[in-house]
């Protein structure tokens, strides 16, 4: 226990205030979609019912999955087996205890290495600092006043955000005359024209150990800003494997499926950050030959961000672009001199576009920092005057 509290407030463990309960499973089939009861998942809010699990306000407590994010139900609810609900006594708002629990980020309690989870004993263990019962109510009036300008600022943010989205693809389609006529002296050709196009080796089980171990890249390390080398895993390429699927500086490396449309042949330009490095079959990977490898990177950033790779992929809910997918889609290539100016054109633009965008994440983190901080003054008695007595 501390003894830095506010006067005339006590500190409990969550066990002492509070039965800590395990949510229930409901099956799909028993949802209702305008019922009057939600649903809550680890994730929050996922349906309605007809009837309640819980009929008094509670905490609602991620278990698995999202664990330790926090939601107040102070209606009926059904807390669903992913879930912990913490029922609260008349004395205690639910709306104090859920930003309370909030302010702990009771995640980092996760001690899982599969599933995040939060342990029962865990959440019980954790200590509550109560104010009086007046005082509750005008802790959680002033932080839901400081979150609602928070809300209405870190909105106009998104919304920046999504302009910003929309920009680029602007710039993206009027660059490559989307849906237009090309111009004179432009060419409509396959990728294969103007390019090598290979495939990735699969990764089997004799690959797994081996004499000759190498590192490789795989989908999950290309990204929209680039190479990502936080993960990387070797397999062995014995001479000839090697030869064929060792990368080079300058290789363009896409992403060969993905469950989104909009993620297929994802791309990104391999600049020899790790030596004699190799790529798998999540992978295609394109040589130029006769065009600008530079304007083929932005051809293929255009072709994925606007879901045309996505669209030209083969499968239902993984959708496959293939080698032979890639190579047969069509290109609309510039002069050779048009392509430079096009590329120059487009890195400024894009440049600008994500230094704006850089700056406006910047400023929901710090809005995220303001909302920690409202809230570690709202459970240390400095948000709000202490009235002692009422």
């Amino acid at each position: 226990m501390t003894t830095d509290l506010p006067p005339g407030w006590t500190e409990i463990t969550v066990a002492e205030l509070c039965d800590v309960k395990y949510g229930k499973a409901l099956r799909k089939k028993d949802r209702a979609e305008n019922g009057p009861v939600c649903v809550y998942g680890s994730a929050g809010l996922v349906g309605h019912h007809n009837s309640a699990l819980v009929d008094d306000p509670a905490v609602i407590v991620g278990r698995k999955g999202n664990a330790g994010s926090v939601w107040v139900a102070e209606k009926p609810s059904w807390p669903i087996d992913t879930t912990y609900f913490l029922r609260v006594s008349s004395s205690t708002s639910a709306r104090f205890l859920g930003y309370q629990l909030e302010s702990l980020e009771l995640g980092v309690r996760d001690s899982s290495t599969t599933i995040p989870s939060l342990r029962r004993p865990d959440l019980e263990a954790v200590p509550v600092r109560l104010a009086p019962q007046s005082e509750q109510a005008r802790i959680v009036a002033a932080i839901e006043e400081h979150f609602s300008r928070l809300d209405a600022f870190e909105a106009s943010l998104r919304s920046s955000l999504n302009s910003g989205a929309a920009l680029k693809l602007s710039i993206l389609r009027t660059a490559f005359y989307l849906d237009q006529s090309l111009p004179e002296r432009w060419e409509q050709k396959e990728i294969g024209e103007v390019a090598d196009v290979h495939l990735g080796r699969q990764r089997s089980p004799q690959h797994h150990s081996g004499s000759q171990m190498r590192p490789y890249l795989r989908a999950a390390n290309v990204t929209w800003d680039g190479i990502n080398l936080d993960d990387v895993k070797e397999m062995n390429f014995d001479t000839s494997d090697f030869k064929t699927f060792r990368l080079h500086p300058g290789d363009l490396l896409l992403n060969e499926a993905s469950g989104s449309p909009n993620e297929v042949g994802k791309p990104a330009v391999w600049r020899g950050e790790i030596e004699d490095c190799c790529f798998q079959n999540t992978l295609l990977r394109l040589q130029s030959r006769d065009i600008d490898p530079d304007y083929l990177y932005w051809y293929c950033y255009m072709a994925a961000l606007t879901g045309r790779f996505g669209e030209a992929g083969r499968g239902v809910n993984i959708r496959h672009l293939g080698k032979q997918g890639l190579a047969r889609f069509p290109i609309a290539v510039a002069p050779r001199a048009e392509q430079k100016e096009i590329v120059a054109r487009l890195q400024e633009q894009f440049q600008q576009s994500s230094e704006c965008e850089t700056s406006v994440r910047q400023a929901l983190e710090r809005g995220h920092a303001l909302r920690r901080s409202i809230l570690t003054q709202g459970f240390s008695g400095q948000l709000v005057s202490q009235e002692l007595g009422q």
